[in-house]
């Protein structure tokens, strides 16, 4: 059985020192190098309108699911000085404008699908004596660089000085699935580029099984983490359509199993959330959802956008024993509270894994505007 270990690599948040609850596998890369996409999320603050009255029913997730994801062009991580033939360093790329965070969209005009095929434009144009012509996006807008490939004295071929990346892989658990529509949320919050909050735009996507093998305990200024592996013969498969910032959103191929619940629940309206007692569901071994108690302490609807809704407190003494509260992996993980579910799990706090944020339920289905789309993908 083919098996990938997924580990957590902790990035600071840009606020309040949190981290997502979502870990994170370094993808490809050119050349390679050990430093991975940045997953964060949007922090700017709206006021929110409830827009749908009807009530919706939903399975809850729970299962730990492998996401890989692959981006729309090919994201500038890094920089790798080139040593011409004359024994001089210089980065051409940089020297030209292109900076950390961009997405090379284009190369000589062709779409840079993956990173072998922006390889191929970087050589043909320096072995014809020829700048690479880079389209690039940078924030909302694009721009065009003219970069002259160097030939490197240690790789012996043509460089512009980049490390740039064009997938990314990582753990997170699925928060709810709708076996009429086939469609599925989860993570609960954004996956984002690399040195920025801008949602990695998505060329594809998929989900699939995730095995937990243990997990590295949580303590305070240290988040722990699950450890887990990819599965053959997936029980969990689909593709990923939305990347937004209340999470991921797509189409099963393959329904999942969840033994605590052979009926749908109400998804909980915004107004029907409250302080108090709740569940939260999770894997903390193998593919074994489990149920642990957790404590809502604030509700905050006016927080839409950068989908922090709830505060959450663990106080299950198990999970605090075996992980020491909320964990990288636990982004998605449901929350339910008065036999519906109200939200889900997204970041940690810190200096006190007992404590994170969540998300508002209700928020993450009005992102399933395409259901109609895939109830007819779904036959």
């Amino acid at each position: 059985m083919f098996r990938r270990r997924l580990t957590a690599i902790l990035w600071a948040s840009l606020i309040a020192l949190l981290f997502q609850g979502f870990m994170f596998l370094s993808g490809r890369y050119f050349p390679a190098v050990e430093r991975p996409l940045k997953l964060s999320f949007s922090s700017y603050d709206v006021g929110y309108e409830v827009k749908n009255s009807k009530e919706i029913k939903v399975f809850p997730g729970g299962q730990s699911i492998g996401v890989l994801l692959h981006a729309q062009g090919a994201i500038v991580v890094g920089q790798s000085a080139v040593w011409s033939a004359e024994g001089k360093k210089c980065n051409p790329a940089m020297d030209a404008g292109v900076r950390l965070g961009d997405v090379i969209e284009k190369a000589n005009g062709k779409p840079v699908k993956n990173i072998d095929q922006l390889r191929e434009a970087i050589a043909g144009a320096g072995a014809g004596g020829q700048a690479v012509v880079l389209e690039v996006k940078r924030d909302r807008g694009l721009l065009i660089f003219k970069v002259e490939p160097v030939l490197c004295r240690e790789t012996k071929r043509y460089r512009i000085g980049l490390l740039v990346k064009d997938n990314a892989a990582g753990v997170g658990t699925l928060t709810f699935y709708d076996p009429a529509t086939k469609t599925f949320g989860a993570l609960g919050h954004v996956i984002t580029d690399f040195g920025s909050s801008r949602p990695i735009e998505l060329a594809d996507g998929r989900i699939v099984d995730a095995s937990i093998q243990g997990i590295r305990f949580g303590k305070r200024g240290q988040p722990g983490e699950k450890i887990g592996f990819f599965q053959d013969g997936s029980q969990i498969t689909g593709m990923v359509e939305k990347n937004t910032a209340v999470g991921i959103f797509g189409f099963l191929f393959k329904l999942p199993k969840n033994p605590l619940y052979s009926e749908p629940l109400l998804v909980a309206k915004v107004n029907q959330v409250h302080e108090g007692p709740a569940e939260m569901l999770t894997v903390l071994k193998g593919n074994r959802v489990e149920r642990f108690n957790i404590e809502i302490l604030k509700v905050s609807p006016g927080t839409r956008r950068d989908g922090k809704g709830l505060v959450v407190k663990v106080c299950d003494q198990d999970l605090l024993a075996q992980s020491g509260g909320i964990v990288q992996g636990m982004s998605g993980s449901p929350i339910i509270q008065d036999n519906r579910l109200v939200g889900a799990v997204t970041h940690v706090f810190v200096n006190d894994p007992t404590r994170g944020y969540g998300v508002l339920a209700e928020w993450m289905i009005e992102e399933l505007d395409f259901k109609e789309e895939f109830k007819q993908k779904a036959g």
